[in-house]
């Protein structure tokens, strides 16, 4: 998917607070949105947003110095999620349809992004999400798709803290699954430390893509990570980066 213009100011946002949370001085703030700016003018009409952010915030950790702007953004959500971790269990044991009710769960998840939203409030977005009816509703494809014998999941994480609850929705699968996760910091998206803390390497295998960009562009992952991706039965995929590099792909996403 390619970028729109709506893009470009979301990036020059994202830099700002990239730049901020990294305790970048004025002057060096001023200087990544003014490399952004040139970055932005030399991206080809038909780069994918990843592509792009993946090259903004390589700038912005080099010029702030910062190798991880969003670490301590990441911690707080990770724990946040991991207080609610047990009402979160209870509400799918005590559910009419569990599969359901943790799909929902994993969804609401998706509201930790730091690259998008500065706050947010989890409890809230947990309540609307358990109720509210789907856009898309392809719930008894995916429930089709978990039957089959040969079923291996490879589940393509996005932020630290939604882990949590991607890791409510793994626990009731009853399938092999692998966790992907991204191979070096970039926004608030999970690393390998990230899956750790959550608890996801208890239940699942957790491997990273090779990449350091907000989504899934094979052309940049490791040949593991495409082995897997090629393997997999069954390609869950969270979040708007991973959207935007793997939509139209032939794969079982």
């Amino acid at each position: 998917m390619k970028a729109r213009p709506d893009c470009y100011p979301c990036f020059l946002r994202q830099a700002l607070d990239a730049a901020r949370r990294a305790e970048a001085s004025e002057e060096q703030q001023r200087q990544i949105l003014l490399t952004t700016m040139e970055e932005l003018g030399a991206f080809p009409a038909e780069a994918m947003p990843p592509q792009m952010a993946q090259k903004i915030h390589r700038q912005v950790r080099r010029l702030s110095d910062n190798t991880d702007p969003y670490l301590a953004g990441k911690l707080e959500a990770t724990q946040q999620a991991l207080a609610l971790y047990p009402e979160l269990k209870r509400r799918v044991e005590k559910s009419s349809d569990r599969l359901q009710t943790a799909l929902r769960i994993a969804i609401a998840g998706n509201i930790i992004d730091l690259g998008v939203h500065e706050s947010y409030d989890l409890e809230a977005t947990l309540e609307r999400v358990l109720k509210q009816p789907f856009a898309i509703n392809d719930l008894e494809l995916f429930r089709s798709a978990l039957t089959k014998s040969n079923t291996t999941i490879l589940y393509l994480g996005d932020n630290a803290g939604e882990t949590v609850f991607d890791r409510v929705l793994i626990e009731i699968l009853d399938r092999p699954v692998t966790y992907a996760v991204k191979a070096a910091p970039i926004l608030n998206d999970a690393t390998r430390e990230d899956a750790i803390s959550a608890g996801l390497d208890k239940i699942v295998e957790v491997i990273d893509n090779g990449s350091d960009a907000p989504g899934t562009l094979l052309d940049d992952c490791s040949s593991s990570f495409r082995e897997h991706f090629e393997k997999a039965g069954l390609i869950i995929s969270k979040g708007q980066g991973n959207y935007e590099s793997l939509s139209g792909h032939p794969a079982p996403v």
